[in-house]
């Protein structure tokens, strides 16, 4: 495959236990070599260099992590759509696993909803070989795709994150306030870990 022809680096966003008050995890938030946005660099990745960024984003997620010293869970954001074979595609995560000493049990990869509409039948196949080998995946922005609750109970997930739309008007918007609630029950039912995005205020919290 023909290298990529831009940089990117990361950025480490703590997940905080509010409970506990303390750092369960870190996701890696891809950015330009000068910090510049995620969009600057996600423009540029296309049909044609989607597999070796996905690649390169799983590689370079983990040494960064390594070299921060974080102890904590690591979550990366996945695209399904980029892994031809399970087995064979992940190779290069769990070298950089090894390489740079981080447990594949502390890696969680996050998926969209959107990802599943074109080929459910597919992607789940891909994700539980891909559980069976160690990985967790999380739904990130839960609560804005098309059937939540239907890929809910077929997708082999451990954590859930709620889309910071329905977060921000917490608790002063009533309609927010109970499709959060909501969310919270259903992923009690399941057994499921619940991150809320977009936390910034006290009351929110």
């Amino acid at each position: 495959a023909e290298p990529l022809s831009f940089e990117f680096t990361f950025a480490y966003q703590p997940l905080v236990d509010l409970s506990t008050r303390t750092i369960f995890g870190h996701e890696a938030l891809v950015r330009g070599p000068n910090g510049e946005s995620a969009y600057s660099v996600l423009s540029q990745v296309n049909d044609e260099n989607r597999y070796v960024f996905d690649q390169a984003c799983r590689v370079g997620a983990i040494k960064g992590a390594a070299e921060l010293g974080i102890q904590e869970f690591l979550s990366i954001n996945f695209l399904p759509n980029a892994v031809y074979r399970p087995e064979a595609c992940i190779q290069a995560t769990f070298a950089a696993a090894r390489q740079y000493n981080f447990p594949i049990r502390r890696i969680i990869f996050e998926v969209t909803e959107g990802l599943f509409i074109e080929d459910v039948s597919t992607t789940i196949i891909k994700m539980e070989r891909l559980c069976q080998m160690g990985i967790r995946f999380s739904i990130d922005d839960f609560g804005t795709g098309y059937s939540s609750l239907n890929y809910l109970k077929r997708l082999p997930i451990y954590e859930l994150k709620i889309d910071k739309s329905f977060v921000q008007d917490v608790p002063k918007d009533s309609n927010d306030t109970a499709i959060v609630m909501s969310i919270l029950s259903v992923a009690k039912q399941f057994g499921l870990k619940v991150v809320a995005e977009g936390v910034e205020t006290l009351d929110q919290a």
